[in-house]
C-alpha cells in the first residue's frame, strides 16, 4: 500500500503544479472569458435568425443553393453545421462548459482569496501605517471616548482592544461578485442540462382521441419521451364578430397508468405542465366530418387541406351520394364555425349546409339528383395542435437569474473600513472603502467633525506634521 504512494505523488505533483499555475490562470484570464462570451452570444444570434429543428424541406425551400444566401449560406451549410439546432450542437455546448470553467476559475483565484481576506483584519499599532491610507488624518488632544458608538450608528461592526480600534461595514458587497459568478454557472449549467435532456414535440390530435408524444422534432441525447398519454375530450375555437379567430381551446386530460390524473383546459398562452412536460395550444385543423345520407347509419369521412391562393385555411372532402362512389359531391369548410359549401363534378354550387342540419339535394338539384336524397351533416371534428416540450434544466436558469439580480445588488453596497489608534499625543483616525468614494470622503469628514466637537481634549502634547485627508489638509490642522 506504501510502495506505490510514493510514484503516485511523484506523477501527480508536477500535474498539481501545471493546474495551479498554468491552466488555472488561462481560465481565470479576462480576454478568455470574454472572447467565450462574444462568441456564445454571437451564436445564440445566429440561432434566433436561422429558424430551429424545421424539416429538410423547410431549409430547401428558404435557404436554396441558387441562389445562396449572402452568397454562402444555403441548406446544406446549416444542416452540415448544425445551424438548424445550435443550442444542441457539441461544439455551443463546449463553448458553454468552457466559459463555466473560465467562471470557475476566476472565482477560486480572484473573487474567493478577495473575500477571505476581507474578512482578514488586524489593528494598525503604529502611526506612520496610517499615512498609507487613502483617507487619514491626526487628531491632536483627542482620545477614542465616543468613537465606537458613532461608527456603530452608522452600520459598522466595531472591534477595539485597548486604544486600538477597526470597524468595517459593507461585508456583503464582497459576497456579490462571488454569487454573481454562481449564478452564472447555475445558469450555464441549466442550458446544458435543458440541451441534452430536454425534447420538443408535436401532435395533431383530433377532438374525441387519445394519443402519446410520438413526433419529436428534437430531441437531446439523454430525453426520455414520458409513457403517459393525452386525450382531447373536446375543441373548440372562439370566433370575433368578423369570422376572425379569436382563442382557441383544447380540453385535455393526462393518462398516466390508463387513469386520468391531471385535467385542464389549455389556450393561446396558457399552457399545462404535467411531470417536466409542457403542452402548449399552438395549432388546430379539421380531422374529419360525420355524416348521413337519407336514412343510412353516421359514417365518418377524413377532410384534407386544401391550398388557396390567398394563404387562407381550407379544408374539402369528397361526399358519395352512391353506394358505388360513381358519383358525389365536393365538400369544403373554411372553419369550424359549421357551415360547409357544396360543389358537383363540374364545380357548380349546389348549396351550403352547417353542422346539425341537413339539405334536401334533390330539392336544389333536381336535375342531378331526381330521386330523394337528403345529406344530413352531424358533426365537425376538429383536431387540435398541440407543442410539447421538456425542459429540465429551466429550474436552475429561473434559480441563477434570482442569484444574478441578487448578487448585483449585493455588489452595489460599499465595503469600507476605518482605523483608529490614540497616542499620548492625540488620536490618529483612517479609513478606505472600494466604491462611492465621495460619499465614504464625506462620510469620513462627517465623522472627524463629530469627534472633535464631542470629545474633551487630553492635555497638550507635541502634535506630529500636518496629515492630509484624500489630498486635502488635514481637518485637525486646516
Amino acid at each position: 500500500m506504501f510502495k506505490n504512494s510514493a510514484p503516485l505523488s511523484r506523477w501527480l505533483s508536477p500535474l498539481r503544479r501545471y493546474f495551479r499555475h498554468e491552466l488555472l490562470p488561462l481560465l481565470a484570464d479576462l480576454r478568455l472569458a470574454i472572447g467565450l462570451l462574444l462568441a456564445i452570444a454571437l451564436l445564440s444570434a445566429l440561432g434566433t435568425v436561422i429558424e430551429q429543428e424545421e424539416t429538410v424541406a423547410f431549409y430547401q425551400a428558404h435557404y436554396p443553393e441558387h441562389p445562396a444566401l449572402f452568397g454562402f449560406l444555403t441548406w446544406r451549410l446549416i444542416l452540415k453545421l448544425g445551424l438548424d439546432h445550435v443550442y444542441r450542437t457539441p461544439w455551443f455546448l463546449a463553448l458553454l462548459i468552457l466559459f463555466g470553467s473560465s467562471l470557475a476559475a476566476c472565482s477560486f483565484t480572484r473573487q474567493w482569496p478577495m473575500l477571505k481576506v476581507a474578512r482578514r483584519w488586524s489593528y494598525l499599532t503604529r502611526p506612520h501605517s496610517f499615512q498609507r491610507l487613502p483617507f487619514w488624518t491626526y487628531l491632536p488632544q483627542q482620545s477614542l471616548q465616543g468613537l465606537p458608538q458613532r461608527l456603530r450608528q452608522r452600520g459598522y461592526v466595531v472591534f477595539q482592544d485597548g486604544s486600538r480600534l477597526y470597524a468595517r461595514k459593507g461585508l456583503i458587497g464582497r459576497f456579490g461578485p462571488i454569487l454573481v459568478h454562481v449564478s452564472m454557472l447555475l445558469i450555464l449549467l441549466g442550458a446544458i442540462w435543458g440541451s441534452i435532456g430536454g425534447f420538443k414535440a408535436q401532435e395533431l390530435i383530433p377532438s374525441g382521441s387519445v394519443a402519446a408524444i410520438e413526433h419529436v422534432t428534437g430531441a437531446g441525447d439523454l430525453a426520455r419521451l414520458p409513457t403517459w398519454q393525452m386525450r382531447v375530450n373536446r375543441f373548440w375555437i372562439d370566433y370575433a364578430p368578423d369570422g376572425r379567430v379569436k382563442q382557441f381551446y383544447s380540453d385535455l386530460s393526462i393518462l398516466d397508468g390508463g387513469q386520468e390524473v391531471k385535467r385542464q383546459t389549455i389556450s393561446v398562452n396558457h399552457p399545462l405542465s404535467y411531470r417536466g412536460v409542457t403542452l402548449y395550444q399552438a395549432d388546430w385543423s379539421i380531422d374529419s366530418i360525420r355524416i348521413r345520407l337519407n336514412n343510412s347509419p353516421p359514417f365518418q369521412i377524413p377532410v384534407v387541406p386544401v391550398p388557396t391562393q390567398a394563404g387562407s385555411k381550407l379544408w374539402g372532402a369528397f361526399v358519395p351520394t352512391r353506394p358505388d362512389l360513381s358519383e358525389g359531391l365536393t365538400l369544403l369548410l373554411p372553419d369550424l364555425q359549421g357551415t360547409a359549401l357544396l360543389y358537383d363534378t363540374q364545380g357548380q354550387w349546389v348549396g351550403s349546409l352547417r353542422q346539425g342540419m341537413s339539405l334536401a339535394l334533390d330539392e336544389v338539384a333536381p336535375q342531378r339528383f331526381p330521386k330523394p336524397l337528403t345529406l344530413h351533416l352531424d358533426e365537425v371534428i376538429g383536431a387540435t395542435g398541440l407543442q410539447m416540450k421538456s425542459d429540465p434544466g429551466i429550474p436552475l436558469v429561473y434559480l441563477g437569474f434570482g442569484l444574478l439580480m441578487l448578487g448585483v445588488v449585493m455588489s452595489y453596497f460599499s465595503y469600507s473600513q476605518v482605523w483608529a489608534l490614540e497616542t499620548e499625543a492625540g488620536l490618529y483616525l483612517g479609513g478606505k472603502t472600494n466604491r462611492a468614494l465621495v460619499t465614504f470622503e464625506r462620510e469620513f469628514a462627517h465623522l472627524v467633525e463629530q469627534q472633535l466637537l464631542s470629545s474633551p481634549p487630553s492635555p497638550a502634547k507635541e502634535s506630529p506634521p500636518a496629515a492630509r485627508v484624500s489630498g486635502t489638509e488635514s481637518l485637525a490642522n486646516g
